[in-house]
């Protein structure tokens, strides 16, 4: 069996300079200032390419940090520099919107907590601006009042969005066939943020589940667990294409689109929505809301006012649940203490599988990642653009025979999660039908068997069944 040390060399010798050494970011002190893990590699990755840490480095970076990544605390003194007449860069994720009633584009900038406003240039470069936001560096002029405005305006007036390396989708496909799948499953988990080390591979396997909603279209999880195992940390630190919702009340304008401003909702602008702490989601019109939602998760369309809108967003709901001193959970029906919507079997029969968070450990000093992986941005836009990549459908239509249900719902979340699966674990498509049967076929089976058991524990017009799989 080859060595940590071999397996990070031959990453490094096959990929190049999209890997990093993922160590890097706790050395740094990074994770203290909650920098999300993209934008710290890529400071790191422009200040220590070759992978040394050094006082002088860390000094360097330290010094980039507080010039251009301002905590909060500190906005009053960017506001007065902004006022003094200095022009600052600043690393911040900019959310941009269209203000009607006075015929202007507006930007949210985090940094200072105020609305400022933004050139049109820069809107129609970047439309992924509006709405949802983008993390990049955003240079901030201030125009005192004059005879024309009588009130001071911040504008953004240029913006550069964090690049990604160069992504060559094609060779990082064919080369996942030069890695046993050992190797290949623990690069992904410590690119992930984790130290596969820490993890069994059956639990490897449950940490790449989280994954498939970013990698494959429409797939509608849930994950239920202890606090403390690390639940919502991947969609926050992984990939621009997550938006992570927290707790709190929902609106119909900010998920699905807003009928004042003309701009579709999160579902449209992402390629998961997250809702984490589910167990405190609210919406501020439930009836409407669910229902909305329950359409989208069927058929992929929904309608508010005059809007039809199609999307392809997945959604993942992460919620607490109570354990007993065993490890399991306490009752037997886990969605008993979400919200009312949440245990609603119509809404959890649109949900593809279900995650068992509880097998997994909490996080330790150990459970970081600490060797060598892909780069948060390039592995981001890698599993971006897997969504669209074509062979796979086929592949899973051509090798998958369900057998013990012929539930639409069931076939529809089982090929999707295959899919995922696929798409993670044999982007080559280089997999023996042995090994596409155990790492593909049973673990999206499991997952989709547990929303089924749930749904016969609460109602009795969903029956038991035993979803299984015939080879072809």
């Amino acid at each position: 069996m080859e060595t940590t040390t071999q397996l990070e060399n031959k990453a490094k010798v096959i990929f190049g300079e999209v890997c990093i050494d993922k160590g890097l970011f706790l050395r740094s002190g990074m994770l203290a200032r909650s920098i999300p893990t993209f934008v710290a590699e890529w400071i790191l990755d422009r200040f220590c390419p070759d992978g040394m840490l050094s006082e002088e480095v860390l000094s360097k970076i330290n010094k980039f940090i507080e010039e251009h990544l301002p905590r909060k605390e500190q906005k009053e003194q960017i506001k007065n520099r902004l006022a003094k007449g200095e022009s600052l860069t600043v690393i911040d994720q900019f959310s941009a919107y269209i203000d009607l009633k006075r015929g202007l584009r507006r930007v949210h900038i985090r940094c200072i907590d105020e609305n400022g406003y933004i050139e049109s240039r820069l809107t129609d470069k970047y439309p992924n601006l509006l709405g949802g936001g983008l993390w990049g560096a955003g240079t901030l002029n201030y125009h005192p009042p004059d005879e024309e405005s009588r009130e001071g305006q911040v504008w953004l007036a240029d913006f550069k969005p964090l690049q990604v390396a160069a992504l060559d989708l094609d060779y990082y496909c064919q080369q996942q066939g030069e890695f046993t799948l050992n190797e290949w499953r623990e690069l992904l988990v410590n690119s992930m943020g984790y130290n596969p080390k820490a993890y069994t591979p059956r639990q490897q396997q449950v940490l790449l589940t989280r994954l498939i909603p970013i990698v494959q279209p429409r797939v509608n999880v849930i994950e239920l667990a202890p606090k403390g195992t690390g639940k919502s940390f991947v969609y926050q630190n992984l990939s621009r294409y997550s938006r992570v919702i927290s707790g709190g009340k929902v609106t119909a304008a900010v998920l699905f689109y807003n009928l004042l401003t003309n701009i579709p909702g999160l579902l449209t602008q992402y390629d998961v929505v997250v809702f984490d702490e589910a167990q405190t989601i609210s919406f501020d019109n439930p009836g409407e809301v669910v229902g909305v939602l329950k359409d989208y998760l069927e058929s992929g369309r929904y309608t508010r006012g005059k809007q039809l809108v199609t999307a392809d967003a997945g959604i993942m709901l992460l919620g607490n649940v109570p354990m007993d001193a065993s490890g399991s959970p306490q009752e037997g029906v886990w969605f008993r203490h979400l919200p009312n919507f949440l245990q609603e079997t119509a809404f959890i029969d649109r949900l593809h599988g279900f995650i068992p968070g509880w097998e997994l450990p909490r996080i330790t000093t150990q459970s970081p990642a600490k060797g060598v992986g892909f780069k948060a941005d390039f592995f981001a836009e890698v599993l971006h653009a897997l969504r669209d990549r074509g062979g796979f459908s086929e592949y899973v239509s051509a090798h998958l025979k369900l057998t013990g249900t012929d539930d639409m719902r069931d076939r529809k979340a089982v090929d999707r999660l295959v899919e995922g699966y696929l798409k993670l674990l044999f982007p080559s498509l280089q997999v023996s039908q042995t090994e596409f049967q155990k790492y593909c076929v049973e673990p999206a089976i499991a997952l989709r068997q547990l929303i089924r058991n749930q749904l016969s524990n609460m109602d009795p017009e969903y029956k038991v069944v035993s979803i299984a799989s015939e080879p072809l």
